[in-house]
């Protein structure tokens, strides 16, 4: 059976701040390390109305105007055991939406069943929609990969190969012409909502890159801002290897590599290395190239088709026959 996904509250928090859902905690500062088990967030309405059956307790849940209203409307000790029936769920937090100050009764449920609660200034299906992006984001299927990665002209390239085999140098080369590095030695993974292979530096090395002789260099203090990007999509893999290495060298075009990363097919071109080579040229080039594919460009179909019309050149029409009886 496979292993389901999961994530914490204070995970959720970290990554809800970089997308601007301005959370606060009302309480349960010490209960963060809950377990959100479900990449969607749920209205409790119809819990708090008393039916609980196939209630989805792994996911966040929230509160709008339209539930504060209707608990209101209750007396208060029915409200007390409506909330105690909820956070008995085993909930991993509840979010109350448009800046509502919470029921001085809900607090003290959901501090008796160390439940986190946080209040959003963002209207409830504002809230849900950003909430559930950021979710999705954290559940997506995730993993590394050894190599460098840098923006040529909207085409992230990853670039892997050997150690020392100069992929830090080709990447320096890049920044110097203007383009833009994603990451350094490592590179994280993750599939988008839209099956698009995402790359991004760890953080704790973003905007730092090393160079063999030199140390750790910092990219936006040397090149400026447009010299790093924190994420983009995946493209095209280059990989680096030694001429020796490669027993046939693609002189052609016609076939075309893949490379696999979290069940994606992307496209793969192998390099060879020798001295003399501009290796960050041929990157660029290969960047450019797959840009152009994208668009519905092949180079070498059109070199194979106006080779072979000219190896077999269309029959030339005979001339049109004199009509019978002669001129006129």
């Amino acid at each position: 059976m496979p292993h389901r996904k999961t994530t914490t509250v204070k995970k959720f928090i970290d990554r809800a701040r970089q997308h601007h859902l301005d959370l606060k905690l009302v309480t349960g500062r010490t209960h963060l390390s809950r377990t959100i088990g479900e990449p969607t967030v749920n209205r409790p309405g119809l819990a708090l109305a008393g039916f609980l059956k196939h209630f989805p307790w792994r996911r966040l849940q929230t509160l709008g105007t339209a539930e504060i209203q209707y608990v209101k409307s209750l007396a208060r000790e029915v409200r007390q055991q409506r909330y105690a029936a909820l956070f008995a769920q085993r909930i991993p937090c509840l979010v109350i939406c448009r800046h509502i100050r919470p029921d001085p009764d809900l607090v003290a449920a959901a501090q008796k069943a160390r439940v986190p609660v946080l209040r959003s200034p963002l209207v409830t299906m504002k809230f849900i929609n950003d909430a559930t992006l950021v979710l999705e984001e954290i559940f997506a299927p995730e993993g590394s990969e050894r190599g460098c990665m840098v923006d040529i002209q909207g085409i992230g390239v990853l670039i892997r190969g050997e150690p020392g085999i100069g992929k830090s140098e080709c990447v320096l080369a890049l920044i110097e012409r203007g383009y833009a590095l994603v990451s350094d030695d490592v590179v994280k993974v993750r599939l988008s909502e839209e099956r698009r292979v995402i790359g991004t530096s760890p953080e704790a090395i973003r905007e730092f890159m090393e160079v063999r002789g030199i140390g750790f260099i910092n990219v936006p203090t040397l090149f400026g801002v447009r010299g790093h990007r924190t994420h983009k999509q995946i493209d095209l893999v280059v990989t680096l290897k030694e001429w020796n290495q490669v027993p046939e060298v693609e002189r052609v075009g016609m076939e075309t590599l893949h490379y696999d990363i979290l069940g994606i097919s992307l496209p793969h071109v192998v390099i060879p290395i020798r001295p003399g080579r501009d290796i960050a040229r041929l990157v660029e080039v290969a960047a450019l190239y797959i840009k152009h594919r994208l668009v519905g460009g092949n180079p070498a179909a059109d070199l194979d088709r106006r080779t072979r019309s000219r190896m077999n050149p269309a029959p030339t029409p005979p001339p049109d026959s004199a009509a019978p009886g002669g001129p006129e």
